[in-house]
């Protein structure tokens, strides 16, 4: 498969072969579910946190007498019956994060890719270099790309004018070739790659 390689401009510069194995039919798609499924676990801090009838603050003496004053039985302040008493089965800090084998993310990520290809929805520019840090320079490549909705824009490695230049805007994120993920992948309407930052991934997936 061939994608086209546009400037800044939105004009065509060329061609670019994709490198990688292609994924055609039914193959994948656990994998794709699995990798999300772990990305987003791994998302949730799990630092949920409730006490116990044997931590909360309080005396260990009886309220009243097991007998003769009329009311229920009770034998301690702490009970979870009671206003500012523990919490029975409360959360407690925990790992949400689950783990899935290498080839698996890799089959994910090549699954995925190969989705968004397939849909027309990757854009593939020859470099991304910004003269500028100005936001307003920064949609006017956007709109030339014709990148609308959300949009996630994958460059080689970190590049500091374009980070100030895309930081205002809520539906554009930034991410690296070497650290993409299938989530990452998925999220948005429309992916814009450096060449360099393709050949990266390409690398990636050849690797597996």
């Amino acid at each position: 498969m061939k994608i086209s390689i546009k400037n800044l401009e939105g004009k065509d510069q060329g061609e670019l072969e994709v490198k990688f194995a292609m994924i055609e039919n039914g193959k994948g798609t656990q994998a794709v579910h699995d990798a999300v499924v772990a990305y987003r676990a791994a998302q949730r801090s799990g630092t949920a946190c409730t006490k116990t009838a044997g931590e909360v603050a309080g005396t260990n003496r009886k309220p009243w007498k097991q007998k003769g004053t009329g009311r229920a039985r009770a034998g301690s302040f702490r009970s979870p019956l009671w206003v500012g008493g523990g919490v029975v089965f409360g959360p407690k800090p925990r790992d949400f994060t689950k783990k899935i084998s290498k080839k698996t993310r890799a089959l994910a990520l090549r699954k995925a890719l190969s989705e968004r290809l397939k849909a027309g929805d990757v854009v593939v520019v020859d470099d991304l270099k910004l003269a500028s840090h100005k936001t307003k320079a920064f949609t006017q490549v956007i709109a030339a790309l014709e990148l609308n909705g959300t949009a996630l824009i994958v460059s080689a490695g970190v590049d500091q004018n374009l980070m100030l230049a895309a930081r205002n805007l809520p539906l554009v994120t930034l991410t690296t070739g070497d650290t993409l993920n299938t989530y990452d992948v998925l999220r948005p309407d429309k992916l814009l790659f450096t060449k360099s930052a393709f050949e990266q991934v390409e690398a990636r997936l050849n690797k597996e």
